[in-house]
């Protein structure tokens, strides 16, 4: 499978929820922190859902 680069851009504050917790899932805790992941529809899938939050590399 291909790997995808995820990048938080954009603060966690005033977020719902439920998507800090899928920044959780995803592995990213601080600003500007940088994650690997396999592009599975199920990564894929929880990126969408935090498109305003993060950047794919």
């Amino acid at each position: 499978m291909k790997t995808i680069k995820i990048k938080q851009v954009k603060s966690r504050i005033k977020c719902p929820a439920v998507q800090k917790r899928t920044l959780d899932a995803l592995g990213l805790h601080k600003l500007n922190q940088t994650v690997e992941h396999e592009a599975t529809p199920q990564i894929l899938g929880m990126v969408d859902k935090v498109k305003h939050l993060v950047v794919v590399e």
